[in-house]
């Protein structure tokens, strides 16, 4: 619990110093630090915010199993787990790096600026990647709450990006802190008394 709610919390803090601006969100949305960046930059900025928990998923998976932990189930901590994760990841990027780069080139930005832009959005994941397998390799202790903590950043940003309802009529960091606050307790009960 205290990982999966560090790594909601982290994401969270993050959101609130880095200037940008969801898609389909006007500019008077913007989150953030208030800056003078131009609409295009704060989109890509999203993106790479929610890129972040992403590569640290994935190279907490393949620390798992690097460090060959005793007591972890095989399923959990083996090489193909890890490599279906990364694909099914990386799968989705190619429509994420596209909801970036069209938003872009309708802003008139061109085409080759675009698709440079939507790629640069995903440079974050191998080096969160890369430290999430430093985290758990060197520090096999902290796997448990390395994998809670990439799995707390991942629910914060399916509920800050996925369910449009939860962030209607002005209480967005309300909504999502407290769906993860109530999945923390689901989470204890369940383990208490599963």
């Amino acid at each position: 619990m205290v990982g999966f709610l560090g790594g909601g919390i982290f994401l969270r803090g993050i959101d609130r110093v880095l200037p940008h601006l969801h898609p389909r969100s006007s500019m008077q949305e913007a989150e953030g630090i208030k800056t003078s960046w131009h609409r295009s930059v704060l989109l890509v900025s999203a993106i790479t915010l929610h890129n972040i928990p992403e590569g640290l998923a994935i190279g907490v998976a393949f620390g798992a199993v690097a460090a060959g932990i005793p007591g972890v189930p095989e399923e959990a901590s083996s090489f193909a787990a890890a490599a279906a994760l990364a694909v099914g990841i990386g799968l989705q990027n190619f429509p994420e790096g596209t909801a970036v780069s069209m938003p872009l080139r309708r802003e008139g930005v061109s085409p080759s600026k675009s698709f440079f832009y939507g790629q640069l959005s995903a440079v974050v994941e191998p080096v969160a990647g890369v430290l999430g397998v430093v985290a758990v390799t060197f520090a096999q202790p902290l796997l448990p709450y390395a994998l809670a903590f990439a799995a707390g950043a991942m629910i914060f940003v399916v509920v800050e990006e996925l369910i449009p309802e939860s962030q209607k009529g002005g209480h967005t960091d309300l909504a999502t802190m407290t769906l993860m606050a109530g999945f923390a307790v689901m989470m204890t009960l369940d383990v208490a008394f599963g």
